[in-house]
């Protein structure tokens, strides 16, 4: 059954450094390699890691899925995977390249997107943090050169993470939050969405007064995106189906368009009076990319972070030389923008979206609810 409430909390015993009782073990889900949901395994006596120095375990009450998990696990991002993100690609023959940095270890505990509290705190690590509500950044930087992108791991691929009811990650990965009218399955929903569109808007230099088209308008990125352009006062162009419209124009974009409309720039000049945008913001890809490409006005950026509907698209190399395009990807996420999404979220300049709240046992049914994309905003594994 779905949860739809704050799980209730027990009172954790207050641990002290390397205090593995009383619990040496934990429940988690763990994925065992590349493939379908059977390579999901539920255990209830994984290991429950330590806290090494400069290091603390957080006790998570709820952790976000996001389009990582379900890419990891099938080995979407291998070359030799051509299609969209579907249940139907991953295996043995992406074993080498099936994640996002390349090679992944098994078993390994997904789920980047954590709140929880501080149980325990390694040595050099201040004991005032535990019982302490925090988010972790996903995004693992190397302390002596944290824009090496070459070192940057990200939670739940290249260290385990929050699908389970312990994990440890460096103390610098966590932030304390403020956020008191919010429950752990809301704080869950803000984590790899809302840097990864903070990091998509950034990078494609989004100011007020620019037009910013939005694919994909009613999935965690997409709806992260209309609320964070909103914020820098750019007019937002959704694009979602029309059976989620009503939802996605309650978001608080300027205009929402079909998901894929016969005329862009017809659609566009209805909307918003011109038929140009200066930003391609997209997650989507597919099909229907070089269409919206068209729309981009010469000068404009593109800047993308996903491509769910698949990754082989039709470019004409005119369309971007002749406009003066300039292309951004969007992948790792600079340090110091998580810190900047907990202030909106403690000043309540965006929103949680949960659309659904799973427990833990569940998450094959929460994985291919996610797949379906029948929801809007965010889907939650709440533990045990």
């Amino acid at each position: 059954a779905l949860q739809t409430s704050r799980p209730q909390q027990q009172a954790e015993p207050r641990r002290r450094r390397h205090d593995r009782s009383p619990m040496a073990t934990m429940i988690a889900y763990v994925l065992t390699g590349h493939g379908g949901p059977e390579k999901l395994e539920y255990r209830e006596a994984f290991p429950r890691p330590v806290a090494g120095p400069g290091e603390v375990l957080v006790r998570v009450r709820a952790c976000g899925c996001n389009n990582t998990d379900i890419n990891t696990r099938i080995g979407w991002y291998s070359k030799a995977v051509t299609a969209g993100t579907t249940e139907t690609q991953g295996g043995a023959d992406v074993e080498a390249d099936g994640s996002w940095g390349g090679h992944l270890t098994f078993p390994r505990v997904q789920g980047a997107d954590i709140c929880g509290e501080v149980a325990e705190v390694g040595d050099g690590v201040e004991e005032a943090l535990v019982g302490k509500r925090v988010l972790v950044d996903t995004w693992v930087r190397d302390p002596a050169e944290p824009t090496n992108m070459r070192k940057m791991r990200f939670v739940g691929s290249e260290l385990d993470g929050g699908f389970a009811q312990f994990a440890k990650v460096p103390r610098r990965q966590i932030h304390v939050v403020d956020s008191e009218q919010l429950t752990d399955a809301e704080l869950a929903t803000f984590a790899t969405a809302y840097t990864t569109a903070e990091n998509m808007l950034n990078r494609a230099k989004v100011t007020a007064g620019d037009v910013v088209l939005i694919p994909g308008a009613s999935g965690g990125v997409g709806s992260a995106l209309i609320q964070l352009a909103n914020r820098r006062k750019a007019t937002t162009v959704a694009m979602c189906s029309e059976s989620k419209r009503a939802a996605v124009e309650a978001v608080g974009p300027t205009a929402v368009l079909p998901r894929e409309p016969a005329d862009v720039a017809a659609a566009l000049k209805a909307a918003v009076g011109r038929d140009t945008v200066d930003v391609l913001a997209d997650v989507v890809g597919g099909p229907a990319w070089p269409k919206l490409l068209d729309v981009v006005e010469r000068g404009g950026r593109f800047t993308c972070a996903g491509a769910i509907a698949g990754p082989i698209v039709d470019f004409d190399l005119r369309t971007f030389y002749l406009k003066d395009l300039t292309f951004v990807g969007a992948t790792c996420v600079p340090d110091g923008t998580f810190a900047d999404l907990v202030g909106y979220i403690e000043k309540g300049e965006v929103k949680p979206l949960l659309a659904a709240t799973f427990p833990l046992e569940d998450l094959p049914k929460a994985q291919e609810t996610f797949v379906a994309k029948k929801f809007v905003g965010n889907i939650v594994i709440v533990m045990p």
